[in-house]
């Protein structure tokens, strides 16, 4: 397209679609430090993190006893909630790729995507699951095969045990996270590139606050996002370094001179070195950083996941894919509502509860990389591509690597129960001891566990940088830098606060006020859609089009409806 074609796109952009403001992202920003800062959201959110390490730090027994507290007082009050939300916006994600709206093109009707399907692909897998997935998908179907959940009345560590292991883990890790992080993408993506809008979670509420999201009002929805994307992204990468601890410690056992222990200050130290290697990921930038690291760990995962297929139980993994998937389907609704209303073992808390509580506060995290990513596309490859593709690698993923250690304790003499009881860190490292070359492929995970926290790190970074620079799409690096840091400061004072149990409840505590924000965010991305609909069936949408293809002399594939109403110019 020539740049007089985009000069009349931009302008049909600007005139029919844009919302009705003169103010632009940033325009209130002050500059200290090579940093371009929004004054409130910056310094009300890095004040509020540094206060948190701080009492943490120096409090750190009563911190672990407050981080008990609040997680029992949400487990026990809070699970009707957290389940409902997550089955809405299952519901509305859904309904909405399937409606006259999925063929609304984010970025307006000349927008083209910026990155290839498979870079995209790669980078919202690697931003969406990377970290969890390596932690989790030995672990969790081995702790549902010993401690089953009373939905399905099977006995521990027996064939039907292992069935629903596999649903219940495919179930934490398919539709329902993969829902909430195409409708906070959405929402982005739409408010931002179709209505000109900042590039923040305030932008989202403009069919409800008009221009009141320059004020207070928005800036505590975007202060409110930057806490959830902290304690979200460090809730996944206190996971992953203890799960690079544990490699470490397995492979200096049998290649070292030296053992290295696994412990909390080992890796504190890790997350110093890794956010030093994140950092230098930052500097690279988006394209060069963050694109090429994902696609790069995109190969490395499929080599190992290929390698365990090839050399592990070949044809039990692929009838255990496809059994999981079914008793995933048939079970999807039972599991879906799931409250344990009626004989409460501490299970909900312990496992949906959280992953509900670590999507939603993740949410805007993944959410908006995607979004950043996602100019171009229609509403409908968004919602679909990140609903149904993930998932179904995710099911795969789990299959091989949590298959193989069904097959284990199963069909072998051996056992990993004990050793995952103990630390589920350990989980995949053990199940290597199992099968060929143990030492290269823990070498892999490990490897593979470092790149996803980089890429973490990195994607986490631009995304409170938005949010921080009141929405422009490209900050200082100096600022994030800043916010690289100070997500793996948070993740080390997790750790040193009271470990696993301090990373769930920040995930579930941080996850309940975020939920609120995404129910009423259903409701503006309807009315946005609705809106943006209208105009496109309009008389003046079709006479924009007329005149591109008149002065331009370019093909114009217009789907016009008859008695459309006639909207002015800027109409929002």
């Amino acid at each position: 397209m020539s740049d007089d074609d985009e000069w009349w796109g931009d302008g049909l952009q600007v005139e029919l679609f844009h919302a009705k403001t003169e103010r632009e992202p940033g325009d209130r920003n002050f500059d200290r430090l090579g940093m371009d800062l929004h004054p409130e959201v910056f310094v009300v959110s890095a004040t509020l993190v540094a206060t948190f390490i701080f009492l943490t730090l120096s409090y750190q027994t009563a911190a672990a006893e407050t981080f008990a507290t609040i997680q029992s007082t949400i487990t026990q009050y809070g699970s009707w909630f957290y389940i409902i939300v997550a089955n809405v916006f299952v519901v509305f994600v859904v309904a909405l790729a399937v409606s006259k709206y999925g063929e609304i093109r984010l970025g307006g009707v000349h927008a083209t995507p910026e990155f290839s399907d498979f870079s995209w692909v790669s980078m919202l897998f690697s931003a969406g699951m990377g970290i969890g997935l390596m932690f989790w998908s030995v672990a969790e179907p081995i702790v549902h095969f010993s401690e089953p959940p009373g939905l399905f009345g099977v006995t521990s560590e027996s064939p039907a045990a292992a069935e629903s292991a596999l649903a219940v883990t495919f179930f934490h890790w398919g539709i329902h996270p993969w829902a909430i992080y195409s409708l906070v993408a959405l929402g982005l993506a739409f408010f931002s590139f179709n209505r000109g809008l900042p590039l923040t979670f305030r932008s989202i509420f403009w069919p409800l606050l008009g221009e009141r999201i320059y004020g207070w009002p928005g800036h505590l929805i975007d202060i409110l996002s930057v806490l959830a994307t902290l304690f979200g992204l460090s809730t996944s990468l206190g996971l992953g370094v203890g799960q690079v601890n544990a490699g470490l410690h397995y492979l200096s056992q049998s290649y070292l001179p030296t053992t290295i222990p696994s412990a909390t200050w080992v890796q504190v130290v890790l997350i110093v070195g890794i956010t030093g290697i994140a950092t230098l990921s930052v500097v690279a930038g988006l394209d060069g950083g963050v694109r090429r690291l994902s696609v790069f760990n995109v190969y490395v995962m499929l080599t190992l996941l290929g390698f365990l297929l090839v050399v592990g139980p070949t044809v039990f993994i692929l009838d255990a894919y496809a059994q999981g998937v079914g008793t995933y389907v048939q079970s999807f609704a039972a599991m879906s509502l799931w409250t344990e209303a009626f004989a409460d073992s501490g299970w909900q808390g312990s496992w949906t509860l959280f992953y509900w509580g670590w999507w939603i506060s993740w949410s805007p995290f993944v959410g908006m990389f995607i979004a950043r990513i996602s100019e171009g596309r229609t509403v409908r490859q968004l919602l679909l591509g990140v609903l149904i593709l993930p998932s179904m690698f995710s099911f795969f993923w789990m299959s091989v690597f949590g298959g193989s250690a069904l097959f284990v304790e199963l069909n072998t003499d051996g056992t990993m129960v004990e050793a995952v009881s103990a630390d589920v860190s350990t989980a995949m490292f053990e199940l290597f001891r199992f099968y060929p070359l143990a030492g290269l492929t823990s070498a892999i995970g490990i490897l593979l566990v470092v790149t996803f926290f980089v890429i973490s790190s990195d994607s986490g970074s631009l995304v409170v940088d938005h949010l921080t620079s009141g929405g422009k799409h490209d900050a200082p690096v100096n600022q994030r830098i800043f916010w690289a840091v100070m997500e793996g400061a948070v993740a080390a004072v997790l750790l040193l606060g009271g470990g696993l149990e301090a990373l769930r409840t920040a995930a579930i505590t941080t996850g309940v006020p975020f939920a609120l924000v995404l129910l009423c965010m259903c409701y503006t991305v309807w009315v946005g859609l609705d809106n943006e609909y209208e105009i496109l069936e309009s008389q003046e949408f079709e006479e924009w089009m007329e005149r591109l293809a008149a002065e331009e002399e370019i093909s114009v594939d217009t789907d016009e409806a008859d008695g459309a109403e006639e909207l002015s110019p800027g109409d929002d």
